[in-house]
């Protein structure tokens, strides 16, 4: 572990996993809990999604000691109508009902050509793409669709002034083909919440027109998103985002059942996701050599088009997370200073003993 000039402190992946699985096991994950979080949550780091990243342990210890993230739950079958599963996660470990789910849904995919997946009611599910990566690794196609409901709705409307809707993440992924797998993964905000957090331990401004403040004008001061009154994030593409946005909560909220945005499931201050998952087997549409053949093509021609200015090249969806996790495992993963000093505190509240937490010089 070393700090630079900038107060950053950079940790080799493997002991940075070491440290979020002790952390999670005293605060009270079973094995496979535990496990499950720290992989996933330094996988993010790794491919620069620093907002769904070990960060996420400040929120995730106090929910589990507070019994609002309910430890030992698995995925809880609904409804089973074969390639229709509805499963409800009990607002157990997202990682772990993510993986359960994506499972189910992979066999059923390969017994039927396509699946339909619900997952109900799971704490935090992480960073979305991890599901697409799964489905991708198994050579199927998936496309998910996410909503947040538990805490306060802090996304505005287009048009609106205050937060209505959450990030409500979407994602589609493409198994590889004689290229590395295609995932998109984003928020249907501008930018993640977690990314405004990042951003106010880091001392920066949020990006231009991500922000609004709590009377509802623009700004690029990341603290109103944690102050009383509080400001909101404006979806991204305007209209689209918003319409994107609406369209996930009622997909994984009404329709899948986990429950939408309303004043009345805003009082449980959780993250609380329902993800509505399409899995495709490419087999039952086509065959294999025609349609790797066609998103080739596809992509050496859209790659092939002359960088502009402040640009290296152009990229397919997967391309810069790749980068950036090969970068990281080389060099480590870069934490800022408070987001850091927040994580150790986690751990001490989780009731991890003094030689289990990391030095904390470097950041004198």
């Amino acid at each position: 572990m070393s700090a630079t000039v900038d107060d950053t402190v950079v940790i080799a992946a493997d002991r940075l996993r070491a440290f979020a699985q002790t952390v999670c096991s005293r605060a009270g994950c079973d094995a496979e809990e535990a496990a499950a979080i720290a992989g996933h949550l330094v996988d993010a780091n790794l491919t620069g999604h620093d907002s769904h990243g070990v960060g996420m342990l400040t929120d995730y210890v106090p929910a589990m000691r507070e019994g609002r993230l309910k430890l030992g739950r698995r995925v809880r079958i609904l409804r089973d109508q074969g390639a229709v599963v509805v499963l409800d996660g009990g607002i157990g470990v997202g990682q772990v009902l993510g993986r359960e789910a994506m499972t189910i849904g992979i066999a059923r995919a390969r017994q039927h050509g396509v699946a339909l997946v619900a997952l109900q009611r799971s704490h935090h599910l992480g960073r979305i793409g991890a599901w697409a990566e799964q489905c991708a690794a198994a050579g199927l196609v998936s496309m998910h669709y996410v909503n947040v409901i538990g805490h306060r709705t802090y996304v505005a409307p287009f048009g609106g002034r205050d937060g209505r809707l959450a990030t409500n993440p979407v994602c589609i992924g493409l198994p590889a083909t004689d290229r590395p797998a295609i995932i998109l993964d984003m928020a249907t905000s501008k930018v993640a919440f977690g990314k405004i957090k990042v951003a106010r331990n880091k001392g920066r401004p949020a990006p231009e027109g991500a922000l609004l403040d709590p009377s509802g004008e623009p700004t690029t001061d990341p603290a109103v998103m944690f102050a009383q009154p509080m400001g909101a994030l404006l979806p991204f593409g305007e209209h689209k985002g918003y319409g994107l946005a609406l369209m996930c909560d009622l997909l994984a909220g009404a329709l899948a059942g986990g429950g939408t945005n309303r004043p009345e499931t805003q009082v449980s201050d959780t993250i609380i996701n329902s993800m509505l998952s399409i899995i495709i087997e490419p087999a039952a549409l086509t065959n294999a050599a025609g349609w790797k053949a066609e998103a080739d093509a596809l992509c050496d021609w859209v790659k092939s088009s002359p960088a502009r200015a402040g640009f290296d090249a152009v990229m397919v969806p997967g391309e810069p997370e790749r980068r950036t996790r090969a970068e990281r495992e080389r060099q480590g993963i870069p934490l800022d200073r408070n987001t850091w000093q927040q994580l150790l505190a986690a751990a001490r509240l989780a009731g991890c003993k003094a030689e289990e937490i990391p030095e904390a010089a470097p950041l004198s």
